[in-house]
């Protein structure tokens, strides 16, 4: 007998959304590690915010949302609040309930601006990485480091002279033809004006308005140690990898493995000053000599590390594909930096899920 398609406009439950999702869902873990990180965090929240007033966004709920457009490939806020107002899975991972209603587009990113001045991202992957830790998958003594290029949030066409005065109207507003044959642009003599923090940096035979984008990774399990966006110039990998381990400052010895790239004289003796064995592969091309002497290419943990640096590329292909950071969709290099130090948070989030289901099983 054929069923009657009846439709109702009104439904009056009484099961909520945690009985719903499934006990084995995987946000179910993810959530526990979010909730873990916010929880060590609820102090810093605490000096961000007055004491009166009228209530805010809760940052807990602001980062939870967050977390979830990272893992989810949401384009953008608008879709973000859209799939809170009807999925009942986003509304449980969140903490709403389910007749709460949504926050505007506009106040949801004016209350993530506050944990863009607090540095946030930077508390939230210490948090992560803390309870990494604590689980025993972190490696204290052998690292990798790498630099990926971020597109910018910029056209060409906002490429322009610095001293550039626009005396005569655009023929088109919005796209105006523009020329650039036979006009030299550099960095020196160019900025956008869409984007002033952003560099044209070529990478093979294209160039781009860009960042570039710096991970250090454990090798235990390729988890994030830490994360930094900086201008695109020739020097800002090294630069910014010579920072990051000089952060992660211990009395033993340490290693650092890193693609050609970093192979330079400056490279390998900041790191020897700071007690960390470069594991740099060796640059010979076109007879140059390497910095890199045949004493630690012998070694037998050369090789391990030079295996083990590979991994860093997943870390990159997931924040470029599922985190959607292959074009940053915010300008700035403090908004583009905060974004990815989230991203790379939620990477580890996801990792250790993994990890710990894999040890479980």
């Amino acid at each position: 007998m054929r069923g009657v398609d009846e439709i109702q406009d009104g439904m009056f439950s009484y099961i909520s959304a945690e009985q719903r999702v499934p006990k084995d869902h995987p946000l179910r873990a993810v959530r526990r590690i979010v909730d873990e990180a916010l929880r060590s965090l609820s102090r810093d929240f605490d000096r961000m915010y007055k004491k009166v007033g009228r209530p805010s966004i809760a940052p807990e709920k602001l980062l939870r949302a967050l977390v979830l457009q990272a893992l989810y490939s949401v384009r953008s806020e608008r879709m973000l609040m859209e799939q809170l107002d009807y999925n009942l899975l986003f509304r449980w991972f969140v903490g709403l309930h389910i007749d709460d209603p949504i926050w505007d587009v506009t106040v949801f990113t004016k209350n993530r601006e506050r944990l863009l001045e607090a540095d946030v991202a930077q508390l939230f992957l210490c948090a992560v990485v803390e309870q990494a830790g604590q689980m025993k998958l972190l490696s204290s003594e052998h690292f990798t480091v790498d630099g990926t290029l971020i597109q910018a949030w910029a056209g060409q066409k906002s490429f322009k002279k610095k001293d550039e005065n626009e005396t005569k109207p655009p023929d088109d507003p919005k796209n105006p033809t523009i020329n650039f044959h036979g006009e030299k642009r550099t960095n020196e003599t160019h900025k956008s004006q869409t984007d002033p923090d952003c560099r044209l940096y070529r990478k093979g035979q294209q160039s781009l308005l860009s960042y570039l984008g710096h991970v250090l990774m454990e090798n235990r399990n390729g988890l994030v140690i830490d994360a930094r966006v900086s201008p695109a110039t020739g020097t800002a990998e090294r630069d910014t990898a010579v920072e990051m381990i000089r952060d992660t400052a211990c009395s033993h010895r340490r290693t650092l493995g890193a693609d050609k790239a970093y192979d330079t004289k400056a490279f390998v003796a900041d790191l020897r000053d700071l007690n960390v064995t470069p594991h740099v592969a060796q640059n010979v091309c076109r007879n140059r000599v390497s910095a890199i002497d045949n004493r630690t290419v012998s070694h037998a943990g050369y090789e391990v590390s030079q295996k083990k640096r590979k991994r860093i590329e997943e870390i990159f292909g997931w924040m470029k594909t599922v985190g959607l950071m292959r074009q940053t969709r915010h300008r700035g290099e403090d908004r583009v930096g905060w974004m990815f130090t989230f991203t790379a948070a939620v990477y580890n989030i996801v990792r250790m899920r993994n990890l710990a289901e894999m040890m479980s099983a």
